[in-house]
């Protein structure tokens, strides 16, 4: 299993033109394929069919870990 980055290499495609061909954002296409997105099941058909491979064979892995924040913060002035 490959990531989208990967797939895309291969298919000589850029971030911009994987948009172009899906009708994804291209700020979308660039945070999924950097994994810094969890895409919906809709979006992964769209960028699968797109490089003509099957759904199951991109990784659709976070690069970065998802942190669970709790509480307001301090922007907001309030303690958590």
């Amino acid at each position: 299993m490959k990531s989208l980055a990967r797939h895309m290499e291969e298919a000589g495609l850029t971030v911009a033109g994987l948009a172009k061909v899906t009708g994804l954002d291209v700020k979308l296409v660039k945070a999924i394929a950097e994994g810094n997105y969890t895409s919906s099941p809709s979006q992964r058909q769209s960028l699968a069919a797109a490089l003509s491979v099957p759904v199951t064979e991109i990784s659709w892995e976070h690069a970065v870990s998802v942190q669970h924040l709790r509480g307001n913060g301090p922007q907001t002035g309030r303690p958590t």
